[in-house]
């Protein structure tokens, strides 16, 4: 429409010059934004899943007053397995391979994974080694320097980056794909999924009290890995942009109370990108850490072994040299010297 004005009124006198190239430039302008747009590969069936999902988690919250207080047990039991699934297992497990973990627990966890449904662990587990690796790039799968929406979900309403597929390819995977759970797991995910994150969820409250499978599904169900979603995803967002840089202040993660809060344990970031084998994440150990805990449990179990930990000398010497001065062993007075 705009082309067929810009013909029209150059036949016509009464058009000036300046508002022709005006109307021309606006023209270049919107081609290059709808160009922008088509390079973005939005994934509209992404779009449209996530819109429904937190409609569905929004209306959940009507839910909650209707459904029997061990409806909200249960539901909060599922919470902190879906967590360890990813926190335990696809990331400090898998991703880094921070310590071992007999078959039994490797099964657990796999199970676990499942319910928290956020793609097999050979696909999180390989993104999330590009993501360390190439950090606030465009090979970083949810690149923060790209905005706060971006890291946090609008990574998932588009097609992967080119760099994150490429330099995908390149990473050693040799353990995951020799690792048999991890295997079955991938090949079976779509089943597993359906089992572990909507229907094992929905029947165990009707089954054993009596819920209304209305109440379970919305609840233990939709709510649940909804918010186990995000408080994941703002390990991308929230924990790449705001906090303190104890560790390293050249680099974008952060410390982030609220994110170690809601994603048990796995705020301390800017701790993890600077020693990403502490199987920890943190330098506090159990405090404010419940997988650390659950680790240490397995340990203690004889279900999970070599653990590896970053020592204090190590610790603060990164922190003279790299960190921001804001906590630790380290005054202001050691910070200026280093």
């Amino acid at each position: 429409a705009t082309r067929y004005w810009l013909r029209h009124c150059n036949s016509g006198a009464r058009h000036s010059k300046a508002a022709t190239m005006a109307m021309e430039a606006r023209c270049r302008a919107g081609d290059e934004k709808a160009d922008r747009w088509r390079s973005l590969g939005i994934v509209w069936r992404n779009v449209i899943l996530m819109a429904l999902l937190h409609i569905g988690a929004a209306y959940s919250i009507l839910v909650i007053p209707r459904a029997k207080p061990l409806t909200w047990v249960w539901s909060y039991v599922c919470f902190i397995v879906t967590a360890l699934g990813v926190t335990a297992g696809a990331h400090r497990l898998w991703s880094h391979r921070s310590y071992r973990a007999k078959l039994p627990l490797r099964v657990f966890l796999a199970a676990a994974n499942s319910m928290a449904f956020q793609n097999d662990i050979y696909e999180w587990a390989r993104d999330h080694r590009v993501h360390h690796k190439f950090s606030e790039t465009d090979a970083d799968p949810h690149n923060a320097t790209r905005g706060f929406f971006f890291a946090h979900i609008g990574w998932l309403f588009v097609r992967k980056h080119r760099d994150v597929i490429e330099k995908g390819k390149k990473l050693d995977v040799t353990d995951l794909l020799a690792d048999p759970v991890v295997q079955f797991q991938r090949r079976y995910y779509k089943t597993s999924v359906l089992i572990m994150c909507f229907l094992v969820p929905t029947v165990v409250p009707w089954y054993f009290w009596g819920e209304t499978l209305w109440n379970s599904y919305f609840l233990a169900s939709i709510l649940r890995y909804t918010v186990s979603l995000n408080v994941t995803w703002l390990v991308n967002s929230a924990a790449h942009m705001y906090g303190n840089r104890p560790y390293d202040q050249n680099i974008s993660p952060r410390e982030n109370r609220w994110v170690t809060f809601g994603a048990i344990g796995e705020g301390f970031h800017n701790f993890h990108h600077t020693f990403p084998f502490d199987y920890s994440t943190s330098e506090f150990g159990l405090r404010f850490n419940p997988t650390t805990c659950f680790i240490d449990l397995m340990c203690w179990m004889g279900l999970a072994s070599n653990r590896k930990k970053a020592s204090v000398e190590i610790i603060q010497s990164r922190k003279l040299r790299t960190g921001d001065g804001s906590y630790g062993a380290v005054n202001s007075t050691q910070h200026k010297e280093a």
